[in-house]
């Protein structure tokens, strides 16, 4: 089944406790969270200490995705922050297999991400090691950019690549994410579905949910 992660990226920020709350009751997987640095992205959002304060409002798993510079100083902060998922970029980590293996060691699940422009050979040979892929489909940094449709043949490439090589690890696509893209996704072969203003705008968020899920269903018919 398609996990979704709503992004807190797009969620009241003014009450985020409330809304991370919401989510769980709503009927997600995982909170999608974004820290940004202004730095590798130019934005800058939430730390780790608004990380833990919200984790005491859900039991969803913290999919924490890191688009900082040198993500590999902050290992150990985020995972006793409440992270279940950290996931780095492989253009910011200067050594991507201790990286992962620290993650592992703080017994949490590791991801690597990548950027629109970086090609699928730049992860390629770490995927044996890590939990979850997460393919960017919008330049990183800003809440309600356009799906780029050219990022589709790369996931279409992670999913061939991980399914030829017996690798189980989620593939999880992030940026513009709505039905209609969600629809793409899910055919080029993601197992999980970042999303943020799509969701949070909708009238009824679990409802919407339940329609993207519900094309998993077809595709597999």
């Amino acid at each position: 089944m398609t996990k979704i992660a709503p992004s807190i990226l797009s969620a009241d920020f003014s009450r985020l406790g409330e809304e991370v709350g919401r989510l769980e009751a709503q009927g997600a997987d995982w909170v999608h969270v974004d820290i940004m640095d202004g730095v590798f992205v130019p934005n800058l959002t939430i730390g780790p200490g608004v990380v833990k304060a919200i984790r005491p409002f859900t039991r969803l798993p913290f999919d924490v995705h890191l688009m900082i510079v040198e993500p590999e100083r902050y290992l150990d902060v985020f995972a006793q922050s409440g992270a279940d998922i950290i996931t780095l970029h492989v253009e910011a980590t200067k050594d991507v297999p201790r990286s992962i293996e620290t993650i592992h060691s703080l017994e949490k699940k590791a991801g690597l991400s990548l950027n629109p422009e970086t090609p699928f050979e730049a992860v390629a040979p770490y995927l044996e090691d890590v939990d979850l892929l997460l393919v960017m489909t919008v330049h990183p940094g800003f809440g309600g950019q356009s799906f780029m449709e050219g990022c589709v043949p790369k996931i279409v490439q992670a999913r061939e690549f991980m399914d030829d090589h017996g690798i189980h690890a989620e593939l999880e696509v992030d940026g513009g994410i709505n039905y209609d893209t969600a629809r793409t996704a899910i055919e080029a072969g993601a197992t999980v579905l970042a999303a943020g203003s799509s969701l949070f705008r909708s009238r009824d968020m679990r409802a919407e949910m339940a329609r993207w899920r519900q094309l998993r269903c077809q595709k597999d018919d």
